[in-house]
């Protein structure tokens, strides 16, 4: 059963409290009242009304006071002020205040019931658009991953597909996209999710380090190895293991690897005691496996046995369309985080991060974001506030200087044409990025007689149409 829309009425006049309890009840609300401000502030902290109806002249406060009060507790509260003494200033003063509507006495039912019929319906429709947007980020996230174009679904899907298996996993891309967050959505959504997982970075520990990181040493085994040490290895028993910047790990250690993964059991540096090890494998690299195959830096038995599966993190140049839900994420928790009032990003700023290439991917974005967030002194993020590596590359394009003879059609026609330029001719990404659906970006080309290359290409009897 939809449950009542609650209804809080604060007026000094009990016959007036009264009558719109009785108005607003026969309406379908429920309702209660309040004789002054104070009684009216605690009902609206324990109760949380949907909408509130207020006298402006109260016995022991200023009405407007009373108004700015509840929106500061909740702003998304609708409220209509009543007052006896209505002037054009005095409404609106109460606008200002945070009231939607403002009413002169004496008030008819049927004026204040659609009044507040207006007020509940624009409630709803927040609270329709919140949970919409809960929706679309719940529908482009995954594991903290967040991405709505084809790549990233696609590759959502695959990692959903696999997690399950025990397959080792091969994680490819570049430094900032993302590799860790897919070895972390792999391991969470596995059967070993209630066992460890031990990250190691091949890169960041040293090469005369790594080997008694990994396998653990005996005390005595060397100088230095004064007590026994549990390796990595064993600490991810019934877990998984990354192993990430796989291609940076030694040669010789490359060869232990290979035999641990074939047998699964090792011993320990300086031990005699055999250890046997169950875990998951995943790999992550940011380097051309093909390339260091060649050149002999990882071992071609290992490589087949490390990428059962494959999984390809793209480069945010690639998923361009993901941009504006990424920055929308990464500013609301930064804006969290920092405690600043900034609600949005400025249409110039916007062009500045889309026209980036974005070479430490994901990462990059997220620490440009945090900056601005920082620096801006506005409610709305703008181009100054972003890194000054950003805007020195789209500096005058970020201006949004266009010649003083073109129309708004001209500057549409452009937008248009360097999106699908920048996209490669991919109308879905291009239709993504623009805000439209394809088949009015379609519509769009046909006005502004946009034709494809590559159709002309495929089509040369067609080719002449349109020219000029």
């Amino acid at each position: 059963m939809k449950q009542k829309k609650r209804v809080l009425v604060i007026d000094d006049e009990p016959s007036m409290a009264e009558w719109l309890k009785v108005v607003f009840e026969h309406a379908g609300y429920d309702v209660r009242t309040a004789l002054n401000g104070a009684g009216g502030e605690d009902l609206f902290r324990t109760w949380r009304p949907d909408a509130v109806v207020s006298d402006m002249m109260l016995p022991d406060v200023d009405g407007l006071d009373l108004v700015q009060r509840l929106k500061q507790l909740n702003p998304d509260s609708e409220i209509l002020v009543v007052t006896g003494h209505g002037s054009i200033p005095k409404a609106v003063d109460a606008i200002k205040a945070g009231a939607t509507y403002f009413l002169e006495k004496p008030v008819d039912a049927d004026g204040i019931l659609a009044l507040l019929a207006k007020a509940v319906e624009r409630l709803d429709l927040q609270v329709e658009n919140v949970r919409l947007k809960q929706k679309l980020q719940d529908r482009y996230k995954f594991a903290n991953i967040i991405g709505r174009s084809k790549k990233m679904q696609e590759l959502f899907e695959l990692v959903e597909n696999v997690a399950a298996s025990e397959a080792n996993i091969l994680i490819q891309g570049e430094n900032g996209t993302g590799k860790e967050l897919i070895a972390n959505a792999i391991h969470f959504n596995s059967k070993r999710s209630k066992g460890t997982f031990i990250k190691i970075n091949c890169a960041a520990i040293p090469k005369d380090l790594i080997e008694s990181e990994m396998f653990g040493y005996r005390r005595g085994a060397f100088t230095g190895a004064t007590t026994d040490k549990v390796g990595l290895f064993e600490l991810a028993e019934g877990g998984s293991l990354l192993l990430d910047e796989i291609g940076e790990m030694p040669s010789y250690l490359q060869t232990k690897l290979l035999r641990v993964l074939q047998e699964r059991e090792y011993r320990p540096i300086g031990s005699d005691r055999l250890v046997h090890v169950d875990f998951r494998l995943i790999c992550a690299t940011n380097i051309d496996l093909d390339a260091a195959l060649r050149d002999g830096k990882v071992r071609e038995d290992l490589y087949f046995r490390i990428n059962t599966i494959t999984l390809r993190v793209p480069p945010l140049r690639e998923r361009t369309e993901d941009i504006p839900l990424l920055c929308e994420h990464f500013l609301e928790k930064f804006r969290q985080r920092y405690e600043k009032p900034v609600r949005a990003i400025s249409p110039a700023a916007y062009h500045v991060l889309i026209r980036n290439r974005w070479a430490g991917n994901v990462r990059e974005l997220e620490n440009a974001i945090e900056r601005a967030v920082l620096v801006t002194k506005g409610a709305e993020i703008q181009p100054a506030d972003l890194p000054e590596t950003l805007r020195e590359g789209t500096a005058s394009a970020a201006e949004f200087v266009f010649p003083a003879h073109w129309s708004l059609a001209d500057i549409e026609k452009m937008a248009i044409l360097q999106t699908l330029q920048r996209t490669n001719w991919n109308k879905q990404e291009a239709a993504s990025i623009l805000g439209l659906y394809r088949p009015t970006l379609y519509s769009k080309m046909k006005k502004h007689e946009i034709n494809d290359p590559g159709r002309q290409g495929r089509q040369p009897a067609a080719a002449g149409r349109g020219a000029s």
